[in-house]
């Protein structure tokens, strides 16, 4: 996927990181080296553990917005998907 520089303003972000961190939120911009997401949720997974249950389940459920606002070191940042992309859990 591109760069958080070519995300969409204003829609919910998948991000997941080099250490396995996923966050989900409202993407607003890039300011220099970081990204500024609001109403976001953090995902710090165990070793082993897959965060894409978490993910589908935030896909299905909603975000449960934990940071008013949660900056992100790009460099960190592996990819990123658009959270109404993901497929849903059956409920």
């Amino acid at each position: 996927m591109s760069s958080l520089h070519h995300a969409p303003h204003g829609i919910n972000l998948v991000v997941e990181t080099k250490t396995g961190r996923v966050v989900i939120g409202r993407f607003d911009a890039v300011h220099g080296f970081e990204a500024l997401l609001h109403d976001a949720d953090v995902f710090e997974p165990a070793t082993g553990v897959d965060a894409e249950h978490w993910i589908r389940e935030t896909a299905t459920l909603g975000v449960d917005a934990k940071h008013r606002d949660y900056k992100l070191d790009l460099a960190a940042v592996v990819r990123w998907r658009k959270l109404g992309d993901i497929e849903k859990l059956p409920l």
